[in-house]
């Protein structure tokens, strides 16, 4: 994700001070959201990076860190970088060749990221090394993923390759069974998403020749193949994510847009004109929230997933472009590119709503 030039920079809030963005006229709904902690990493300034995943029941969070040609490892309970997972691409000047890009969890044990030179990289988690790595026939970088365990699938998109494809890998072989091109995206591939209620995978395409304000491609993975198309307008979905009720919020990189859709059919059931511009989007079911990372206005949009009423923007920093939650505690992570003035090296902004938060919560054993 992130393939275009970044658009400049507003702020980190002050320490714990509830800041809504510049552009929000929407009186906040709910609890405030503030910032909690900066979380700094080691290494050379945080100036290109990509998606970020939280793992609950780990209390980990992983960034895709090209600066530093590393997966940052974040201990969500003690806002710290425990480990920095080396051995990819890195930065190379242009984000579409560069690496580390999309990161997903497996298991406890296994990481999958997205590299740069078409590759695959399986992360044994315990021991911070890459124990395999597979090439997706392609020439540019391998980037967004999502996992379907039901079908034991990683879904991964070539979104700057001619035409842009997905690959589907076979999470036990580590094989590549089937890949699909879509030759009438004219803007690559973005952020899927897999709805484990209905078995269903959301494929955000930003542009198409049949729709040039974009769409969201239906797969069943059990076919590998698209069984619909969801028409969008005036959107360029980059950011897509699985809510309650079979909803898929489709994060439009249009300023001022956000849609939320009934995934079982392509019906709108909420247009939204208070937050947009977004890359990566996220649902976390632990206060039933979204949050969209808003790389045009560096902010932090949130919006209720139960009512699918915009909530409030936060300021986020330089370069934000990639949220994701932890739904034990309610901590919202969000990296910020160096030199923001609160972050000069760049560093993970750390997020809670006021009555949301909930540290020191029990995980999974």
């Amino acid at each position: 994700m992130l393939s275009r030039t970044l658009r400049c920079c507003t702020t980190l809030a002050l320490m714990a001070t509830v800041v809504s963005s510049p552009a929000a006229s929407a009186q906040t709904v709910g609890n405030p959201t503030v910032r909690l902690a900066k979380i700094a990493i080691p290494g050379k300034p945080l100036r290109s990076f990509d998606i970020g995943w939280v793992d609950p029941a780990n209390a980990r969070y992983y960034l895709a860190d090209r600066s530093n040609a590393a997966v940052d490892v974040v201990d969500t309970t003690e806002n710290a970088v425990v480990k920095q997972i080396t051995g990819f691409k890195g930065f190379t000047g242009n984000n579409d060749t560069s690496g580390p890009n999309g990161i997903v969890p497996v298991s406890r044990r296994e990481l999958w990221v997205g590299d740069g030179d078409s590759l695959v990289r399986v992360v044994d988690v315990p021991t911070g090394s890459i124990m395999a790595t597979i090439s997706t026939g392609g020439k540019n970088r391998a980037d967004e993923l999502a996992y379907d365990p039901q079908h034991g699938l990683i879904v991964i998109a070539n979104d700057a390759d001619d035409p842009p494809f997905l690959s589907f890998i076979d999470v036990g072989s580590r094989q590549v069974v089937k890949k699909l091109e879509f030759p009438d995206a004219t803007n690559g591939l973005e952020q899927p998403a897999f709805d484990s209620a209905s078995g269903l995978m959301f494929q955000a395409v930003p542009e198409s020749k049949a729709n040039p304000g974009g769409e969201i491609a239906v797969l069943d993975d059990a076919k590998m193949a698209v069984t619909a198309t969801y028409p969008l307008t005036d959107c360029t979905p980059h950011g897509v994510i699985v809510g309650p009720n079979h909803q898929v919020l489709v994060g439009c990189n249009v300023d001022g847009r956000t849609i939320v859709l009934d995934g079982t059919n392509g019906r709108v059931l909420a247009d939204m004109n208070q937050t947009g511009g977004s890359d990566e989007v996220w649902f976390n079911p632990g206060e039933n929230r979204y949050y969209l990372a808003e790389r045009n206005a560096q902010a932090l949009g949130i919006i209720d997933a139960l009512t699918n009423k915009f909530v409030e923007n936060v300021e986020a920093g330089v370069g934000a472009h990639s949220v994701a939650a932890d739904d034990l505690n309610n901590h919202i992570f969000v990296p910020i590119s160096a030199p923001d003035p609160a972050c000069p090296n760049g560093c993970v902004a750390v997020f809670a709503s006021v009555n949301g938060d909930r540290a020191g919560q029990p995980r999974n054993q």
